[in-house]
Order: C-alpha cells, then structure tokens, then sequence
C-alpha cells in the first residue's frame, strides 16, 4: 500500500513545530465578520429543518428571512470596510 500525501502546503506555518495562536488581528477580523457567518448559519439550518417533511408556508418564510439576514450582514460588513478605509468612524 502506498502512502498519501498532500501535494499543497499548510495554510498555516506551525513555528518549531508548535501549532500558534490567532493574532490579536485575526481574533479582530473573526469578530467584525460574526454577523455574517451567524446569518450563513441560520441559512443552511433553514432547509434543514425541512429535510424529513414537505416545506410550508412558515419553512419558505424562515428561508427568505434567512436570505434577507445573510444579504444584510454582508452589506454592513463592506459598508464598514468601505468607510474605514475612508478614513471615517467605523
């Protein structure tokens, strides 16, 4: 049997083999894009639910919903990066 090996590189590089922290940076960019990754979340649990049974009314409603939140989140998130790279309060 022969071996398998990844023919990419890590992402990540581990320093002398130890595995690292996120930086204060990347724990930031995690938290101004939490909305986003909640409302793509509630996105895929939407058609979920209706995976074991005919989808209504309410499923359909909760799926838009889910789409409006998504779209929502995304927009605020460029419109932060757009003004902070303006130069403007956040």
């Amino acid at each position: 049997m022969s071996n398998i090996a990844a023919r990419q590189t890590a992402v990540t590089v581990a320093v002398d083999g130890i595995d690292r922290e996120p930086t204060a940076a990347e724990l930031d960019a995690i938290e101004r894009e939490m909305p986003v990754i909640l409302a793509g979340v509630e996105l895929l649990d939407a058609p979920i639910i209706t995976i074991d049974r005919a989808p209504t009314e309410l499923d359909a409603r909760r799926l838009r919903r889910a789409r409006r939140r998504v779209l929502a989140a995304r927009r605020a998130l460029a419109n932060r990066a757009a003004t902070a790279q303006r130069g403007g309060a956040a």
